[in-house]
């Protein structure tokens, strides 16, 4: 059996406020390229189809076109789960007869028991679920973790083994001795989510999604793919892609083929200055998400416009050395008193942005704070 192993797809996500659905989408042409080329006999997708729980109709479409385009045009089984972005609710929608062109998609608990097999292989999907779904399941009122309940829900998975066949469990958990990114949202109280790596020990392989790295978890049968795209600055040094599984009842053999993006995310350094200037900024691909290291101490004003225009993907600035007004003093506590409430709001305005504000936002300032001062009267 040779299947590709992806997970954490997040379509519809953003990435400080950009669509990142061209760069999904292209993301997707290699993944099925991919399978393609290597002529896999599956696609195993391990949670977090969408970003979330109600996406975008867009990200809808784009997931539709992507489905349409494995599973009915290039006729590829999908084992699939839902993650804990997704909703398993909407998502088992057409469940019953996407299985009629060998799409399974699994949303529920009790759907985990029932194996699918594929050639010398038997797969066992398991979705993200919360303990109750295990207490309410196995009416043991003592399941309270997530811990407790991988227990019971390997134990009843082992009953439906096949000796003549490997087994592959995929789900979405955070597998313990992993190692997780800003990206990726913790859903833990007290270890609730914390599934121990010895719980999937029965399985000859356990395809893992939740983290977005490839490297979170180190196990010679227990992986997790990683997300197609980078979606953090903690995730600049990750390599993406999707591992090609090869597995049968005597062997296993994982190879991890890479992803380029279309637009990466690197990080700059420099002062206002240099950023700007074009002997720096043509060697940078501008198209790219970037976040800028800003090595100036003075206040820039319009520093943000003025980077946006040479840069147009920036997802953040940081100051190094922090922030220092060259060109007044720091106001003390009896100089406060004396400013009007407008020039309060300017002043703070500059010392959090860095910026001073423009002649359009001193307008708002003083509209929204004669509007205060008139509610205020009216009281």
């Amino acid at each position: 059996m040779r299947f590709l192993h992806t997970a954490d797809w997040h379509i519809g996500k953003k990435l400080h406020g950009f669509d990142l659905l061209e760069d999904q989408k292209a993301a997707f042409d290699q993944i099925l390229q991919i399978a393609k080329t290597e002529k896999v006999d599956a696609i195993v997708i391990a949670g977090d189809l969408y970003d979330r729980s109600v996406p975008a109709v867009e990200a809808i479409e784009l997931f539709n076109q992507m489905v349409i385009e494995m599973n009915l045009q290039e006729k590829l089984p999908i084992l699939a789960i839902s993650g804990n972005h997704d909703s398993s609710t909407r998502l088992e929608t057409g469940g019953p007869w996407f299985v009629q062109s060998d799409f399974y998609l699994h949303t529920r608990l009790e759907q985990a028991f029932q194996p699918i097999e594929m050639g010398d292989t038997q797969f066992f999907l398991l979705p993200y679920f919360e303990p109750i779904s295990a207490r309410l399941y196995f009416e043991n009122e003592e399941i309270r973790t997530i811990e407790q309940a991988m227990k019971e829900v390997v134990k009843e998975m082992t009953m439906h083994f096949d000796p003549e066949k490997a087994h592959v469990l995929v789900s979405h958990f955070f597998v313990a001795g992993s190692e997780k990114t800003d990206s990726e949202t913790k859903l833990m109280v007290g270890g609730l989510d914390t599934v121990p790596l010895a719980t999937l020990d029965a399985f000859d392989y356990v395809a893992l999604g939740h983290l977005h790295g490839k490297n979170a978890l180190q196990s010679e049968t227990a992986r997790y793919s990683g997300s197609p795209l980078k979606f953090s600055l903690s995730e600049l040094n990750q390599t993406k892609g999707v591992w090609l599984v090869d597995i049968d009842v005597q062997k296993l053999a994982l190879e991890f083929k890479e992803i380029q993006p279309v637009r990466d995310i690197i990080q700059i350094k420099g002062s206002f200055k240099e950023l700007i200037s074009p002997e720096f900024y043509e060697t940078i691909q501008k198209d790219d998400y970037l976040h800028v290291q800003l090595t100036d101490r003075a206040v820039i004003p319009n520093m943000m416009n003025q980077l946006r225009q040479v840069y147009p993907r920036i997802i953040g600035v940081e100051r190094l050395y922090g922030r220092e007004d060259q060109t007044a003093k720091k106001t003390t506590k009896a100089g406060l008193k004396k400013l009007a409430p407008n020039q309060l709001v300017e002043q703070f305005f500059s010392e959090v942005t860095g910026e001073e504000p423009t002649g359009q936002q001193q307008k708002w300032i003083k509209e929204q704070l004669a509007e205060i001062h008139q509610s205020e009267r009216g009281k």
